[in-house]
């Protein structure tokens, strides 16, 4: 079976099997408001930036995952379970809204560099504490603290608190947090700019509203982006579980910096949200465009969502 359940994904899943499956858990989506222009000369020139409202959105989601391995091969605790940390936003090609991640962190050695050569995925090697405490009336608190660790690559810290609150929902269709969550694709290149486009599935999203206490985020650093003063969007999901496709090409691109901005604006309402395999190579490098422009990360403590 191709498909996991019924889907608020807006295009048919692949025809094709599916190759990789996972679960992800206890996801915290910590969105930042940004300028379009800031994120033009990090993407690909096929891609279009895509925008909600007007404004383009930069992601930072830590969360952990089980079950990962491939199509008719039972996991293996020691190498399917690990945590993860991604620095993403959202880009369109041919009506197609996903993913680009500017980086991934995990703690499994092995998934990094098959993600990194099957999947062209900037993954990266990092030391990763994760540990559900302090259990209160709306939701555990999760302990979060990532440092990377892969060689060649700027340094990022992410150490945080965060938990959900109040109750579970779906997003509405053309909200916030429907843009930000409910997406079906990834898009990736490699180290000669080809670009290529990942299909996944997985059940609508159930989302609860979260607090979060950030007290060191460099994550964007290296990509010279400094995220702006405002308080960031927040949603938690507790579990899902994704099936995941072989990437394939798209129309040929290169990695250049646009002489004018593309973006694609979802023209909605903001409301109040609160808070595949390919040839073997490796994907571009985190911050192969801007990394001269990198910026002081945030040191001070933040909280962030309702009391």
């Amino acid at each position: 079976m191709n498909k996991l359940s019924k889907s608020d994904r807006a295009w048919p899943v692949p025809s094709r099997p599916w190759v990789m499956k996972m679960n992800w858990h206890d996801l915290l989506f910590m969105h930042y408001r940004v300028d379009p222009l800031q994120l033009r000369s990090l993407i690909p020139q096929p891609l279009e930036i895509d925008t909600f409202d007007g404004s383009a959105w930069l992601g930072i989601v830590p969360f952990r995952m089980t079950g990962v391995a491939p199509r008719f091969v039972p996991s293996v605790p020691g190498l399917s379970n690990f945590p993860e940390l991604n620095v993403r936003t959202y880009v369109t090609h041919n009506g197609k809204p996903g993913v680009w991640f500017f980086s991934l962190e995990a703690t499994n050695p092995l998934a990094v560099r098959f993600a990194r050569t099957m999947f062209h995925l900037p993954y990266m090697d990092a030391r990763i504490n994760f540990k559900a405490c302090c259990q209160t009336t709306n939701g555990t608190w999760i302990k979060y603290h990532s440092k990377r660790t892969h060689r060649g690559t700027p340094p990022a810290e992410l150490k945080c608190e965060y938990r959900p609150i109040g109750a579970p929902y779906h997003a509405e269709p053309n909200s916030l947090a429907s843009f930000l969550t409910a997406r079906y694709c990834l898009y990736c290149a490699n180290k000669h700019g080809r670009v290529y486009r990942g299909e996944i599935d997985h059940d609508p999203w159930t989302l609860r509203d979260a607090q979060a206490i950030v007290t060191r985020n460099t994550m964007t650093e290296g990509i010279g982006i400094r995220l702006p003063d405002e308080k960031p969007v927040l949603h938690y999901a507790q579990k899902i579980r994704a099936i995941a496709w072989t990437i394939k090409p798209i129309e040929c691109g290169r990695l250049e910096s646009a002489s004018k901005p593309e973006v694609t604006s979802k023209k909605a309402l903001v409301q109040d949200d609160s808070s595949t395999f390919s040839d073997m190579r490796d994907p571009a490098p985190v911050g192969r465009f801007r990394n001269d422009h990198a910026r002081r990360g945030t040191n001070a403590s933040n909280q962030f969502g309702a009391e």
